[in-house]
C-alpha cells in the first residue's frame, strides 16, 4: 500500500512541480526529486511528509490538506522557508489548475458551493472567529494604529507605520474631506483607527460600525482617550441596519465579507445612505481573475464566509445600485509588502504568541500570512479601491487632489 501511495504522490508531484525544484521525503523515508523548468530562479525545497493520510488527502483537498498538514507538523519544510515554499506552491497551483481541466472544474464548483447568503446571524459569528482575538496578540504585529488592511508603500523602504499612515491620508483625500463637520459613515470600523484620524486631522464627524464587541469597547475607548467622543460614535451593529444620510462613505477590508450574494446588498444599502452629492470609498481585497475566488482553507480556519470579488463583480454590484464609478486605483504589491511585515513581526514575536497560544495555532497563523502574501506577489490578487458617487460632478474630474501625505511630499 506505502508503495502504491508514493507512486501516486509521485506522478501527482511530477505534474505539479513545473517551476522550480523539491525533494519530496514519504513518510516511510523514501525520497523522489522534481525538476521543474528555471530551477535557478527558486530555492530548491526539501519537503517532508510524516503522514500517508496527508498525501490521501492532498488528492482530494490540495489546498486544504497542505495548510492542514503544515499546522499539524505532518508537513516539514527541511530546506527553504515559507515564504519559499508559498511562492513554490502558488506559482505551481497557477500553472496545475489552468491546465487541468477536472481540477479546474472540480475548484469552481467548490467556489460556487461556498457562495451562501451572509445573513446577520451568520456575519456576526464569522466575525468572532476572526476578529475576538485579543487584542494582545494583534497588537504584537500590527502597526501603532492598529490597521488591518493594506497600507501604502510609496517606497519599498517605507515602515509600516508609514504605510498606514499615508493609506489613511489617500483615503481621505479620495472621500474629498474639503470641509469640517461632514458627516462620515465607517462601514467595518475595526479597532477605530481610520475613523479617529477622520475626525481629528480632518474635521469629520464619524460613525463606525463594527460586529465584534471587543473592537467596538476599544474604539470607544480611545475616542474617549483622544477626546473625541463628541465627534465619533461607534455602534456595535450590521451595516444593513444603518439609518440615515451621510455626505461620505467609507469602507476598508469589509466587501470581503459580504460574500458573493452580499455585493448586490451592500452596494445598495451604499448608495440609500449616500446623500446626492456625496461620495463614497470602497477598499477591498480583489481578485484578479474574471470570477472571484473563495480559498476552501481560508474559509475554514481564517475567514468563514469570505469571497474575493473580481473587479467586473464589483462593478456590476455597483451600477446596478445606480452608482457611479469615478475612480478605481489598483494596489499590487502594496498588501504583499504589507503582509511580509506583519509575517516578520510574528516571526520575531514567536514567544509572545505562543504564551497566548499553542505551536499549530502559530503555524496556522504563519501560514495565512505568508501564503496571502505569496498571492499578492504572484499577482492573483490586488487591492481595488473604488470611488463611488450618485453625480457625475461631485468629486473632481482630475486626480490631482490626490497627493502623497506630508513626509513624502517633494
Amino acid at each position: 500500500m506505502r508503495a502504491l501511495l508514493n507512486a501516486l504522490a509521485t506522478r501527482f508531484f511530477r505534474r505539479f512541480v513545473h517551476y522550480g525544484s523539491a525533494e519530496i521525503v514519504f513518510p516511510n523515508h523514501q525520497r523522489a526529486n522534481f525538476i521543474g523548468r528555471e530551477p535557478e530562479r527558486f530555492p530548491h525545497l526539501q519537503i517532508q511528509f510524516t503522514s500517508y493520510r496527508v498525501i490521501l488527502r492532498m488528492f482530494v483537498q490540495p489546498a486544504t490538506a497542505t495548510g492542514e498538514a503544515y499546522m499539524n507538523g505532518e508537513l516539514l519544510l527541511k530546506k527553504g522557508t515559507l515564504p519559499e515554499f508559498m511562492r513554490f506552491a502558488t506559482i505551481n497551483r497557477a500553472h496545475l489548475v489552468s491546465k487541468s481541466y477536472w481540477q479546474n472544474r472540480f475548484w469552481r464548483l467548490g467556489v460556487w458551493l461556498r457562495r451562501s447568503a451572509n445573513r446577520v446571524r451568520q456575519a456576526r459569528r464569522n466575525v468572532e472567529h476572526h476578529y475576538d482575538l485579543s487584542l494582545a496578540f494583534y497588537k504584537l504585529f500590527l502597526d501603532a494604529d492598529m490597521q488591518y488592511s493594506c497600507g501604502f508603500f510609496h517606497r519599498p523602504t517605507d515602515s509600516l507605520d508609514a504605510a498606514q499612515r499615508a493609506k489613511k491620508h489617500r483615503i481621505a483625500q479620495k472621500l474629498c474631506l474639503d470641509r469640517a463637520g461632514l458627516r462620515v459613515l465607517d462601514i467595518g470600523s475595526g479597532w477605530g483607527g481610520l475613523a479617529l484620524t477622520l475626525a481629528q486631522d480632518y474635521g469629520a464627524r464619524v460613525d463606525g460600525v463594527t460586529l465584534s464587541t471587543p473592537q467596538f469597547d476599544i474604539a470607544t475607548k480611545r475616542a474617549k482617550e483622544a477626546k473625541l467622543s463628541d465627534k465619533v460614535n461607534f455602534s456595535l451593529k450590521d451595516y444593513r441596519h444603518v439609518e440615515g444620510s451621510y455626505d461620505r462613505i467609507v469602507s476598508v477590508g469589509m466587501l470581503e465579507h459580504v460574500g458573493l450574494r452580499g455585493l448586490n446588498t451592500y452596494f445598495s444599502q451604499v448608495a440609500r445612505l449616500l446623500k446626492a452629492d456625496g461620495s463614497a470609498l470602497v477598499h477591498t481585497i480583489g481578485h484578479a481573475e474574471p470570477d472571484g475566488c473563495s480559498n476552501a482553507w481560508i474559509n475554514k480556519y481564517i475567514f468563514p464566509g469570505s469571497y474575493i470579488p473580481s473587479l467586473s463583480e464589483v462593478s456590476r454590484a455597483a451600477t446596478q445600485a445606480r452608482l457611479l464609478v469615478t475612480d478605481v486605483e489598483i494596489w499590487r504589491l502594496h498588501y504583499a509588502e504589507t503582509l511580509r511585515c506583519w509575517r516578520e513581526n510574528c516571526e520575531k514575536q514567536k514567544e509572545a504568541i505562543l504564551s497566548q497560544f499553542d505551536e499549530r495555532f502559530f503555524r496556522m497563523w504563519c501560514f495565512y500570512l505568508a501564503g496571502c502574501e505569496s498571492y499578492f506577489r504572484q499577482g492573483e490578487l490586488v487591492v481595488y479601491q473604488f470611488q463611488l458617487t450618485h453625480q457625475v460632478d461631485a468629486v473632481p474630474i482630475v486626480r490631482d487632489y490626490m497627493t502623497p501625505p506630508p513626509e513624502h511630499a517633494s
